[in-house]
């Protein structure tokens, strides 16, 4: 039982946010933290997977603002200077120019000095299983974390090689807990990313800060422009593995190879997510419907903020109207709640 106040409708002990994997999508995240802080929580523990350890990385660094106004400029063009191609032996990208992002925006080079308690998710890509990252280089950590088999290269540490931790722990609700967390909020952007495993639900009203939302327009193209550029790398390559990934890639009658990748890593997660949040459910969970953005699809920051936004204030809403039922439900038999 976590502690909750006498009110209940208030959170009592110490508060992780468990920020989810998600890829593009994780720029919602931006929006939740917005839309927890305007409603007074305090955050004392930070976990995140992939995109999600990414954007709590910055958080746990207090430059979330910084951020927040950089993604919001983003344009297709710009990714792809983040996108340092090169011969595909372990990835397609090596991940320098994406981790010098994150520099930009944290104190110091270790986990451990991070103004807020930080954790990254990986997988061990030989044993299979998850590493939770808690201190030493913070780069490293995150660069392990994002690290998307097929298209990042591994990270060597410790004498492992990490890749993404969304293979294996998509949500990071039990890392929060780990971390001395009473009360968990995490961020599932993978709710409504698989065709037909949810309905869609209207979204509804709520008020965006315009200072901090922009709206940005549907840019649907932006996804098939940064894939057709990787493909463009690797039919610049030639090696015998190249050629037979170029005769792969020209079939027309199958999906291309990321889009197969891609499509493989949500349906995936989804499942894994699920079945993690019905073993270890967290306190408050966030689903944004994300299912409109696709993987690369960076530009559309606004429409992901502004989503992640929404999604937090209907969430609290409904929780503190449980908690005022109850409360009196309490007050009415003395029975616990």
């Amino acid at each position: 039982m976590h502690p909750i106040s006498e009110r209940r409708d208030e959170i009592v002990g110490k508060v992780g946010l468990a920020l989810g994997a998600g890829s593009a999508r994780g720029w919602a995240h931006i929006g939740v933290i917005r839309a927890l802080t305007e409603a007074g929580i305090r955050v004392d523990f930070v976990a995140g997977t992939s995109i999600g350890a990414l954007v709590g990385v910055v958080y746990a660094s207090g430059k979330i603002d910084e951020l927040e106004a950089l993604v919001l400029q983003l344009e297709w063009k710009q990714l792809l200077s983040f996108v340092d191609a090169i011969l595909p032996k372990s990835g397609l990208v090596d991940g320098v120019k994406i981790t010098n992002l994150v520099r930009l925006y944290v104190h110091g080079g270790l986990i451990e000095d991070l103004p807020l308690p930080f954790s990254a998710v990986a997988t061990d890509l030989h044993m299979g299983r998850e590493v939770v990252l808690r201190d030493g280089d913070i780069i490293e950590a995150v660069r392990a974390s994002i690290s998307l088999p097929g298209i990042f290269t591994p990270v060597r540490r410790n004498g492992t090689i990490l890749v993404d931790g969304g293979l294996v722990n998509p949500l990071p609700v039990r890392t929060a807990r780990s971390m001395g967390a009473d009360f968990v909020i995490a961020v599932d952007l993978n709710s409504d990313t698989v065709p037909g495993r949810r309905p869609r639900e209207t979204s509804g009203n709520c008020y965006v800060p315009t200072s901090s939302i922009r709206h940005y327009g549907l840019r649907t193209g932006s996804a098939n422009k940064i894939a057709a550029f990787l493909n463009e790398q690797i039919h610049a390559i030639d090696l015998p593995v190249a050629r037979q990934i170029k005769r792969w890639m020209d079939k027309e009658s199958l999906p291309s190879i990321f889009g197969v990748l891609m499509t493989s890593v949500k349906i995936m997660q989804a499942q894994i997510t699920t079945a993690n949040l019905q073993a270890d459910p967290a306190d408050l969970l966030i689903q944004p419907k994300l299912g409109h953005i696709n993987f690369v699809q960076f530009d559309r920051a606004g429409e992901a903020i502004a989503e992640g936004y929404r999604a937090t204030k209907v969430a609290l809403a409904e929780w503190r109207r449980r908690g005022v039922i109850g409360l009196i439900a309490f007050l009415g038999c003395g029975l616990v709640i």
